[in-house]
């Protein structure tokens, strides 16, 4: 059953009394993945001491999406027609009162996802769905399955190729539909089960783009507001709901990220502005304005309030969700200015426990600030062009 949130206070509240509980004898283990932007490489860095421990020659310079569990890592190559899967040598085993940390070297699968042109990658409910831009076709698994012996994913056909996105939910996705005319923005949003049977009417949302989960929860970016699908009780389908973003003023959400320990989304805003989200609210929407524009964000998934945004001066920038304010600024990097194509070498962002690391294309680096407070800490020579970033890790017991 879908339970409502707590607020956000209360949920902050909680998460703080169980961080405070942890066991203070854990070992923590933390590693970076960046991909270049010149060439189709991937490398494995450690956080402790900033050594390269691996590194996968690929096709093409890849977007990095890591899975929920930081088990594996997708290096998605969509102008190549594959998906690159990295086993990140990072598990965790639940045991109730704790849970054990197992490190081992990362390496590249054998199993590669492979379409024409896969893009999107969205887990949830157990499942992972790759939604491919060049068939309209969904290729659903689980991530155990790419770590055995027997890869064999369920592929659905919904409807035509167009840039779209897939989001499992229990025995549903929701999928994205598109436009008459593929030249044109997609048309919204609509329920299909598992097994790609219609489970609903076109929830209109023009131009979707952009999709996170939170407490179960996915948010849906539109040109004229945001979708929320929310888990229906009984088997039953989840239900959509549009909160439209008219009231906030020029702008609409197209990248979102989603709370763990607290129910809320942060998305972008045009350019130079923010929107924090909280679905049950009577107001659900807050937005924040930027000095300038923006080159990427990210939420610490630790320090539940806090959201740290990269603008394009080089300033980062710490936004307390709780209060909507930016409490700090700090000159990260030198300026990256946001002309030119989407493309273009900027800097990524990945929290990695007590740090931010962020890439700096133009120095060959990885910039690490420290969380709290906000600091500089050092950087980390890395080879090429880094540029996209996801960061594995965290805290468990070692026997």
């Amino acid at each position: 059953m879908h339970r409502p949130p707590l607020s956000l206070f209360t949920a902050l509240a909680v998460a703080a009394l169980c961080a405070s509980t942890a066991a203070a004898d854990q070992d923590s283990v933390y590693r970076l993945f960046i991909g270049d932007h010149a060439d189709g490489m991937v490398r494995a860095i450690d956080l402790a001491d900033g050594s390269e421990i691996a590194s996968f020659a690929i096709d093409q310079t890849p977007a990095l999406t890591r899975s929920t569990s930081g088990r594996t890592i997708f290096a998605v190559q969509g102008d190549a027609g594959k998906i690159a899967v990295i086993d990140t040598g990072i598990a965790f085993e639940d045991h109730g009162d704790h849970r054990d940390l197992i490190v081992s070297d990362a390496r590249l699968l054998d199993t590669e996802i492979t379409g024409t042109r896969p893009a999107h990658v969205v887990e949830g409910s157990g499942r992972i769905a790759v939604f491919d831009d060049g068939t309209g076709d969904v290729t659903v698994f689980g991530e155990s399955d790419l770590l055995g012996d027997n890869f064999a994913p369920t592929t659905l056909s919904p409807g035509a190729a167009h840039h779209g996105l897939a989001a499992p939910m229990g025995d549903y996705l929701v999928i994205s539909v598109p436009d008459a005319d593929p030249e044109q923005p997609r048309l919204g949003l609509r329920v299909i089960g598992i097994d790609g049977s219609d489970a609903g009417d076109i929830m209109p949302c023009p131009g979707v783009h952009g999709q996170a989960q939170s407490a179960r929860v996915f948010a849906f970016g539109c040109r004229d507001g945001v979708v929320l699908a929310t888990p229906a009780e009984g088997g039953n389908p989840p239900a959509l709901t549009h909160l439209p973003t008219g009231e906030l003023g020029e702008g609409h959400v197209s990248t979102l990220k989603g709370g763990t320990s607290l129910q809320f989304f942060l998305g972008n805003f045009g350019a130079d502005a923010m929107v924090i989200i909280e679905p049950d609210s009577d107001a659900p929407f807050r937005r924040v304005d930027l000095p300038t524009r923006r080159v990427d964000f990210v939420l610490d998934p630790v320090r539940a309030q806090n959201a740290y945004i990269l603008t394009e001066d080089g300033q980062l920038h710490l936004l307390n969700i709780l209060t909507g304010q930016i409490t700090q600024s700090l000159q990260a990097t030198g300026p990256y200015s946001m002309d030119g194509h989407w493309r273009d070498p900027r800097p990524r962002l990945a929290v990695a426990g007590d740090h931010i690391a962020i890439t700096d294309p133009a120095t060959g680096t990885i910039r690490l600030i420290a969380t709290d407070p906000m600091t500089e800490a050092r950087e980390i020579v890395v080879e090429g062009t880094p540029y996209t970033i996801v960061a594995v890790g965290g805290s468990g017991a070692v026997h």
